[in-house]
């Protein structure tokens, strides 16, 4: 007799990364939009990793983004310089490092998830996660892979607060309150990695915990392609 475990579908993570601006007042149906992907997992087979990562390229026009970062511009920048996804505009959502889209458009969002899920991914695991408040320290682990033998990935971490508001005094949002999902606080590249031998990582990143609680995301990204070939995520 096959159990509906046995039957079950594993399914496959697929990282989000939402380029977005409390200054931009085309975000916030990104922004929910994001949330309700993140909440509800609507499209079947994938499990939907989200980072909200805010640039700040908005912020000499009225509204500086307390959430924004010169570092988000920059990755944002170089998936444009690197990879071609279609110019650097807000809301862009980057789906695996592989599909750049209007992020507030759910059917092109829904569209490029269900390409990303055909993708096949190097499992990845975070473990031993802890911290002390001032700081976060975790095991992250890759199985060595045959098929990737000489190939090598960078690893990169990501610390999101859960959840995060904001009243806006300024600029095209003016007056309006905001929310966002899975806020990034922390985004380093922390190793490159040969992807055909098995390999585990200790790692200690700074952060202040949120409010709301974080969440500590790992995932290897091809440098070349640009392609996220294993992701997982973890709550602190």
């Amino acid at each position: 007799m096959v159990t509906a475990a046995e039957n079950a579908v594993p399914r496959v993570p697929v990282l989000l990364e939402l380029f977005t601006s409390e200054g931009c007042s085309s975000c916030p149906p990104a922004d929910r939009l994001l949330e309700n992907l993140d909440r509800t997992q609507p499209v079947a087979g994938a499990d939907l990793i989200v980072l909200s990562e805010h640039v700040d390229y908005w912020d000499r026009l009225g509204w500086r983004d307390p959430f924004s970062s010169a570092l988000n511009t920059a990755r944002q920048q170089d998936y444009t310089n690197k990879y071609n996804l279609g110019g650097v505009y807000t809301p862009q959502l980057v789906v695996d490092g592989r599909y750049g889209l209007v992020g507030s458009d759910g059917r092109e969002v829904s569209s490029a998830i269900q390409k990303a899920i055909r993708e096949q991914k190097i499992p990845i695991a975070i473990s031993k996660v802890s911290g002390d408040g001032k700081r976060v320290t975790a095991r992250i682990d890759l199985p060595a892979s045959q098929s990737l033998k000489g190939v090598r990935g960078v690893l990169y971490l990501a610390i999101a607060d859960n959840r995060a508001e904001s009243h806006v005094a300024r600029g095209e949002n003016s007056g309006r309150s905001l929310s966002h999902v899975a806020v990034t606080r922390v985004l380093k590249q922390v190793a490159t990695i040969d992807l055909g031998n098995g390999t585990a990582t200790e790692v200690a990143l700074p952060f202040q915990a949120g409010s709301s609680g974080s969440r500590l995301v790992a995932f290897v990204q091809d440098p070349r392609s640009g392609h996220v070939l294993a992701v997982a995520v973890q709550k602190l």
